[in-house]
């Protein structure tokens, strides 16, 4: 069988979530700080492999909670969100703090379900995290606790880090908790429970091999979450392992070999992607090209608004668009970063003049190539 060492050859883009028993020492509401150093040396290895790093975090309202009078996680919602508010600033210090050691640069991004929901937000919340990537800084996320309501909550950050690695096409999500993998039954109940290592298809016998969720003094996940978290990890595309992560040098620690349960996906998630936008079948408007912008998406190239002669129709940035040669021939077709009132004033220019004309710094392609299918 492949090693989780072998496998991160071929990883460009790793998903880390680290949930609050880890994280938060549960008897203080403070940062186990020897652990969150040791994670911070392991994504400084990551990094000097050249794979980007995304940690999605809990903590927030365990490291507020004793700040607002309380020993457990409030049950009534404006508590846990007022504990929310006070451990959010202290928790991006502590992440902070630790990788400016290492002179690694985080920046801290809260979101809810209605955020990765709505179209135009779900864009912003895909491009802000584009950027921070490409500048080598490392996101942390959090659920906004703070705002949410019970509607609206992921309910746990497994989910959360799921929705995550789907939304930046990350090749692997590894969720760090309190047990190392998927087992037949319940190993608490049954010492010697068979442990499942592989799994390639979530199928009604491994949904019932998670049981009740569990709970511990810090977190609110359980492997009913996990094996959720696991189809839609799968379904974008992205790989995801369960691993125990109490111990320090945790991604470390699966390197050396230590067990865990990897959850296969059968495609890398920007095939699944190209394919979800090739079968998009009612374009809101088109784009017509000149030849050099032809040859260079023929060739991987984004398409650039200097290359684009005219526009017709009325869409939306985040809209499917047709792509068309001089001839009015298909090209291809993606989704637009730009509206089509902002798309006509700035076809044909350069992108050093898009600022000026829209009177704000915008995207430098028209159609990223990651959104564009050629035909």
């Amino acid at each position: 069988m492949t090693t989780f060492s072998d496998r991160l050859k071929d990883t460009r883009r790793i998903v880390l979530k680290i949930g609050s028993a880890l994280l938060i020492d549960g008897n203080r509401s403070v940062v186990r700080e020897a652990w969150l150093n040791s994670l911070a040396d392991d994504v400084a290895a990551l990094k000097a492999r050249g794979i980007q790093v995304i940690l999605v975090s809990s903590g927030a309202i365990a490291m507020g909670r004793e700040a607002i009078g309380y020993s457990t996680r409030p049950d009534r919602l404006e508590d846990a969100q007022a504990a929310a508010a006070v451990g959010q600033i202290r928790l991006a210090r502590a992440y902070q703090d630790v990788f400016a050691k290492r002179d690694i640069v985080v920046g801290q991004i809260l979101l809810t379900l209605d955020d990765l929901e709505e179209r135009p937000s779900y864009l912003n919340a895909r491009n802000t995290l584009e950027t921070l990537l490409d500048r080598g800084i490392v996101p942390v996320i959090n659920e906004n606790d703070t705002v949410a309501t019970t509607e609206i909550r992921f309910g746990d950050n497994d989910r959360l880090s799921a929705r995550v690695a789907h939304l930046t096409g990350a090749d692997l999500l590894i969720l760090f908790s309190d047990i190392d993998g998927l087992y037949e039954t319940d190993p608490r109940k049954s010492p010697d429970a068979p442990f499942v290592s592989v799994v390639e298809k979530i199928t009604p016998a491994i949904d019932a091999m998670a049981g009740p969720p569990g709970a511990t003094t810090a977190g609110t996940g359980g492997m009913i979450t996990k094996l959720a978290a696991a189809k839609i990890a799968m379904a974008g595309g992205c790989s995801m392992i369960i691993a125990k992560g109490e111990a320090e040098r945790p991604v470390g620690r699966l390197i050396d070999g230590e067990r865990h349960t990897i959850f296969i996906a059968s495609e890398d998630p920007l095939t699944i992607r190209k394919r979800w936008i090739r079968g998009l079948m009612a374009p809101q408007g088109f784009a017509h090209l000149d030849d050099g912008a032809v040859a260079a998406i023929r060739s991987g190239a984004s398409l650039l608004p200097a290359g684009v002669t005219g526009v017709d129709g009325n869409f939306n940035r985040g809209s499917l668009i047709a792509l068309l040669d001089r001839h009015q021939h298909l090209v291809g077709q993606g989704l637009a970063a730009y509206g089509s009132v902002e798309a006509d004033k700035i076809k044909g220019c350069q992108i050093k003049e898009i600022s000026s004309i829209l009177g704000y710094s915008g995207r430098s392609a028209l159609v990223h190539r990651d959104d564009m299918v050629i035909f």
